[in-house]
């Protein structure tokens, strides 16, 4: 095969258009890897490492654009691009890859995740389930939510903000499931309603 045109699409996209009528996208660090112009004869073999590299490259392009655009982990990297139609061999050596850069870091990711999520008034349930959401490892989870804050007054803000009468069970109970569903177990609901009503009131 023989490379009849190098067509820039970018600053750093290339198609090359073959003089069968075939044309392969590629990044410019693999045209400049292969030495390629306008006239190359590739044989088989060649051809197929250049499509592999080809391939390759352009799956690591993609997810430096994903990881630009927000933190990820390991797996949400992973998902997407094979999502995007990437090989899935190609999408674990671009991981690897992240990884190995430090550009991708599932530790420090899930410490976000606690972070973000329990200053939004969260409990300890609920950022549970967003760190299995986000792919982080479950072996993660207990060393990230160790530095997560206690949640007292946050609980207290919730309710003071909702409660109007503290003898009406039927709110009691509405603003215990709104703090369930929130992720806060019913001991520590029990505990905080505790300080605005009596424990009889939402029994």
């Amino acid at each position: 095969m023989i490379i009849k045109e190098l067509k820039q699409t970018s600053p750093e996209r290339y198609t090359l258009v073959f003089d069968d009528g075939c044309e392969l996208k590629t990044t410019l660090s693999v045209v400049t890897d292969f030495y390629l112009h306008s006239g190359t004869e590739l044989d088989g073999e060649r051809y197929s490492e250049l499509e592999r590299s080809s391939s390759l490259a352009l799956c690591k392009a993609r997810a430096l654009r994903i990881i630009n655009s927000r933190a990820v982990s390991k797996k949400e990297l992973r998902d997407k691009l094979t999502d995007k139609g990437e090989d899935a061999g190609n999408a674990e050596l671009c991981v690897q890859w992240l990884c190995d850069m430090g550009l991708i870091d599932d530790r420090s990711y899930a410490g976000s995740i606690v972070r973000h999520y329990s200053s939004r008034g969260y409990g300890i349930g609920r950022i549970r389930q967003e760190l299995h959401r986000h792919g982080i490892p479950a072996e993660l989870w207990e060393e990230a939510l160790s530095e997560m804050p206690e949640q007292d007054d946050k609980l207290s803000r919730f309710i003071s903000a909702r409660l109007t009468d503290p003898s009406d069970k039927a709110q009691l109970r509405k603003i215990s499931d709104a703090l369930y569903r929130r992720g806060y177990s019913w001991q520590q609901i029990k505990k905080a309603l505790s300080d605005f009503s009596s424990e009889e009131d939402f029994q």
